[in-house]
């Protein structure tokens, strides 16, 4: 019953990138953008997103964020 970004875990990986609507996405792209729910995040385009470039002052954030699923509790 698991679905989401974070996909099935029913070991299919044909159906990971369902949708909320159920469909099954082929891109990245598309399937991240599936799940947007307001109109001002920002949409994936057909272009490389450079997350340390683009939300340098959000790199505290994810470096300590990262460190917890590096840490004990995920080894």
């Amino acid at each position: 019953q698991v679905r989401g970004l974070c996909g099935t875990y029913n070991w299919n990986q044909g159906d990971e990138f369902t949708t909320p609507a159920g469909d099954v996405e082929t891109s990245v792209t598309a399937f991240t953008s599936s799940y947007r729910v307001s109109s001002d995040c920002l949409a994936l385009g057909p272009f490389v997103l450079e997350p340390c470039g683009d939300f340098a002052g959000r790199r505290e954030l994810a470096e300590d964020s990262c460190a917890v699923l590096h840490g004990p509790a995920f080894q």
